[in-house]
């Protein structure tokens, strides 16, 4: 059955939506467009760190000091709180659960940010790639981006980690238990109405384990809804011009939250149907 969308016009899209079951598209709007995807990008972070951690590469205790990269601002807990050194588990958590920005270029200063992009180049074979560090301000000599992605790759990296689910020791198994918590559930994980700061066991509803992106013209959502014993992955991704600074803003959070709201009556009726 297929699933229409409401896009806003005079947006860039890239939109992908599949049932992890059967393999079915149940939606696509320009898949293979490489556009801004902000935070998006730090999945291919976490990924590297998680086969790391599984051949032993790195040990999960070992402390990382937040003062071995400069001090970098907006989205995270770090910044706000006492203690310079966490094990490395739990700086991984905190990109997952808070899209840590600091969390972020530390695990980039251990991982090497050639190390995390070659893995992006396995992982997603259409050139969905982690830039550049995160930076509070963005010169001209700097990458304009930091991450790109097109909504295919990204649903066949989610895909991935979720076929892995429930093998031990593997990067997918480790990778959605950190994203588990993620507190972003403002964009097209909003039609579900779930607490974002306690949904990983929600009892009423389906599991959302979803990354989000955020910048200025820059909005993207990609997950999986566990619904039923039903997975569905999806990736929104929206670029459009805001300028000045907020410029069609609310607009595309409409959007977003009205893509939410037509895979979620999708996925319901499908269910009853079944």
């Amino acid at each position: 059955m297929p699933l229409t969308l409401d896009l806003l016009p005079g947006v860039d899209w890239s939109v992908s939506v599949v049932d992890l079951g059967s393999g079915e598209v149940l939606a696509s709007h320009d898949p293979d467009r490489l556009l801004s995807t902000a935070s998006v990008g730090k999945l291919f972070v976490l990924v590297e760190l998680a086969e790391r951690l599984h051949d032993g590469r790195v040990a999960p205790d070992l402390p990382l000091d937040r003062r071995a990269v400069p001090p970098v601002a907006d989205s995270g807990l770090w910044q706000h709180l006492s203690t310079d050194v966490l094990p490395v588990v739990d700086v991984a958590r905190l990109v997952g659960a808070a899209s840590d920005n600091l969390a972020t270029n530390v695990l980039i200063d251990l991982l090497t940010l050639e190390s995390i992009r070659t893995r992006a180049r396995e992982w997603a074979t259409r050139g969905s790639d982690l830039v550049d560090v995160v930076r509070g301000l963005r010169g001209p000599a700097d990458p304009p981006h930091l991450s790109l992605g097109c909504a295919a790759d990204l649903t066949d990296v989610l895909a991935r980690l979720w076929a892995e689910r429930h093998v031990q020791d593997s990067a997918g198994r480790t990778v959605l238990r950190w994203l588990a918590p993620g507190m972003d559930l403002s964009m097209v994980a909003s039609a579900w109405h779930q607490d974002p700061l306690s949904h990983a066991e929600e009892p009423s509803g389906p599991r959302l384990v979803n990354k989000t992106g955020t910048n200025l013209g820059v909005r993207a959502d990609v997950g999986v809804v566990n619904s039923g014993g039903r997975a569905t992955a999806y990736a929104v991704v929206a670029n459009w011009s805001e300028d000045p600074p907020g410029h069609r803003r609310d607009d595309v959070m409409v959007a977003l939250g009205g893509i939410g709201a037509a895979l979620r009556s999708h996925l319901d009726r499908t269910r009853v149907a079944g």
